[in-house]
């Protein structure tokens, strides 16, 4: 059996170095632990960046994909399936519109919108061919596709891969009066997340997403909403625009869609939108596949129960309580977040993001980075009260003098 020291040396000498992973390599996982190739335990409270919602090895899950695996798992798009009506009917009821397109990462999803809605300014808005303009936020985070970094402002995610697609301006994210200065007769679309995961789990002032559905409505402009880390139960509700009573004009889902089994991402919007659509002009291989659908219809019955939105406002609310605790002590400067998802801002002086991570992994606890001095929080939704209550207790104890 492989030791860590060496799975790590193998990865390190024969895959690009993209990342920077915790040195744990994971060999098996049951709900919200992993296990790693020396037999040791870790309490995920990453979650996958939210893909792991419904835990790992969810038996509902698992066993929807063996079912299918043993039928037909790809026909690709240029015949019809027996699933995927059902998968497009179904999300499009739980998300409260009408037409769905399917494709395999968020990031395709993201640049699905992007196309979308350029289309729709051209076809529907009138917009002169060529002269589409999206706003998007400081700070977001919506892939790495080229055309995705080239509206980012994280320097290390842009930095050295120009030249970057023009047609996107940035405003700040949570300032309406930006957002409204913004807007011309050629904008066609606002792309946001509802809560910027990446940025540090940053909720916008109360009122900002309603002040941007009213702003978008009164300029006919299409309000996109980023949902593929805050949506699909993370928040307490099936998607974090709800917490204001926000609809937006199109969903951007991924992750959890997938139920951590398959990727599977969506955009979801109404007939009128999705409609600019003909044969040939937008495509996927293995966009709702077999055994894509099988899986996301799974995970749309399990999210109609309201079990896990439930489950996430409860369990998020003893989070926070908690985490608004150590606040008070002086090694963690500031909280954020809803639901079972929270950044935490850790005093320089204790530590950077990655050592805190670095000793909590060394403590059974695994948890991200980002931005320096800030940690990410975002368990299963299927953790248990105390599982939770004994990560807390290990990153007391790491902040501990």
């Amino acid at each position: 059996m492989a030791t860590t020291e060496s799975a790590i040396a193998s990865a390190e000498a024969h895959s690009a170095h993209n990342y920077h992973p915790l040195p744990v390599v994971v060999a098996s996982a049951d709900g919200a632990w992993m296990t790693d190739v020396e037999g040791r335990r870790f309490l995920d409270m990453l979650a996958g960046y939210s893909a792991l919602n419904f835990g790992h090895g969810n038996r509902r899950l698992i066993d929807a994909a063996k079912a299918q695996l043993e039928r037909v798992t790809l026909t690709s798009r240029a015949f019809h399936h027996d699933r995927f009506a059902e998968f497009c009917t179904q999300l499009a009821e739980l998300c409260g519109m009408e037409m769905v397109l399917p494709m395999n990462t968020g990031a395709e999803a993201v640049e699905t919108a992007v196309k979308t809605a350029r289309k729709w300014g051209y076809r529907t808005k009138g917009v002169p061919d060529g002269t589409a303009k999206i706003i998007v936020a400081a700070d977001n985070f919506h892939g790495r596709t080229t055309t995705i970094i080239s509206f980012s402002t994280d320097q290390e995610a842009r930095a050295d891969y120009g030249p970057y697609t023009p047609g996107f301006e940035i405003v700040p994210y949570g300032d309406l009066a930006a957002l409204d200065a913004a807007m011309t007769d050629n904008t066609v679309a606002v792309l946001l997340e509802p809560i910027q995961g990446e940025a540090g789990v940053l909720v916008p002032p109360p009122g900002y997403l309603a002040g941007v559905r009213e702003l978008t409505r009164a300029r006919n402009v299409l309000f996109i909403a980023d949902e593929i880390q805050s949506g699909l139960g993370r928040t307490g509700k099936t998607f974090a625009s709800e917490h204001e009573g926000v609809v937006p004009d199109m969903y951007v889902l991924g992750k959890a869609l997938g139920g951590g089994v398959v990727p599977v991402s969506a955009v979801v919007s109404s007939s009128e939108i999705l409609g600019v659509f003909r044969p040939g002009e937008h495509g996927s291989t293995f966009g709702g596949n077999p055994l894509a659908c099988a899986v996301a219809l799974e995970v749309i019955a399990m999210l109609r129960t309201g079990e896990y939105q439930q489950r996430a406002t409860e369990l998020g609310d003893h989070l926070h309580h908690e985490l608004g605790l150590m606040a008070t002590g002086g090694a963690v400067e500031a909280v954020r977040g809803r639901g079972l998802w929270a950044g935490v801002d850790i005093s320089p002086s204790y530590g950077t993001g990655r050592e805190i991570s670095e000793k909590l992994m060394g403590r059974g606890v695994l948890v991200k980075d980002t931005h320096g001095s800030t940690i990410r929080i975002a368990p299963p939704l299927v953790i248990s009260k105390e599982d939770l209550d004994w990560g807390l207790e290990q990153l007391r104890a790491v902040l501990a003098r």
